[in-house]
């Protein structure tokens, strides 16, 4: 059975984390599907936006599966199968999985339908935007179990976050409600479970109708220019804002609005 389900409405993917019975926790299957399933929507140049979300109406992702991953990385167990071997044969994988050091310009929106502690944490801070259910849980549980939230956390947590509550969340492990990370700004919406992936999917049709190299470059340069100056800042998004102007939909944008019709953005 795939622990990863990749389907495609459109120009917006939906990647489900498919272990309900286990809290959708990642095991060494579900790494390697989500590191294809993140390269395959990064090459499809239909898609245009990622909702990534957990099977079932309890769990986002409990993070990693303590009985079969981190065993495995340890190296308390040996490797058992093919998913065992591709991921101790290269570490990259579990990377791209949890979108750490994996180069995706593509917005991915995070819909949390319930637990999401640990590496699930991890995940929900790598995507752009996200719509927590009432219900949700987060928290970075890893110092409670002797390991490190070693999945990005400890660089990205406190750039997006006021300080003080990012060294709280790392350093105590405690679990906090959807409506505190939402008070903090860690989420960006609570709203009812039964309409989480249909916000979520308004959400990526509002973004998926813009120009997508344009929406692209936005998170492009927000990433590449994280911890640097203002003035070296200031030229790769000169360099970028400059590349967009080169592309047919800076024509088609500015054309459709003198002459009041939908733009048809083409990526080009």
């Amino acid at each position: 059975m795939s622990t990863v389900i990749y389907e495609k409405s459109q120009n917006i993917v939906t990647i489900t984390m498919n272990r309900p019975e286990k809290h959708n926790a990642m095991n060494p299957q579900m790494l390697v599907e989500l590191a294809e399933a993140w390269g395959d929507y990064r090459d499809d140049p239909d898609a245009r936006v990622a909702i990534l979300t957990g099977a079932g109406d309890k769990a986002f992702c409990a993070g990693a599966d303590l009985g079969s991953l981190v065993p495995l990385f340890t190296r308390s167990r040996g490797p058992e199968d093919d998913w065992d071997e591709a991921l101790l044969r290269d570490r990259s994988i579990q990377m791209t999985a949890i979108l750490r050091g994996f180069e995706l310009y593509k917005p991915v929106i995070a819909a949390v339908n319930g637990l999401a502690l640990a590496g699930g944490t991890e995940v929900v801070g790598a995507c752009d935007l996200r719509v927590a259910a009432p219900h949700a849980t987060l928290g970075l549980s890893e110092v409670k179990r002797g390991i490190a939230p070693g999945g990005g956390s400890m660089v990205r947590l406190a750039r997006q976050i006021p300080y003080a509550k990012a060294m709280q969340i790392l350093l105590t492990g405690e679990a906090m409600s959807a409506q505190e990370a939402h008070r903090i700004g860690l989420v960006n919406e609570i709203v009812p479970a039964e309409e989480l992936l249909q916000r979520s999917m308004s959400l990526g049709r509002l973004v998926a109708d813009n120009a997508p190299l344009a929406v692209q470059a936005c998170k492009e340069v927000v990433l590449r220019t994280s911890g640097l100056s203002f003035d070296e800042a200031n030229r790769v998004e000169d360099e970028v804002a400059v590349r967009i102007l080169e592309t047919r939909d800076a024509v088609e944008g500015p054309l459709a609005f003198v002459e009041k019709r939908r733009p048809v953005f083409t990526g080009t």
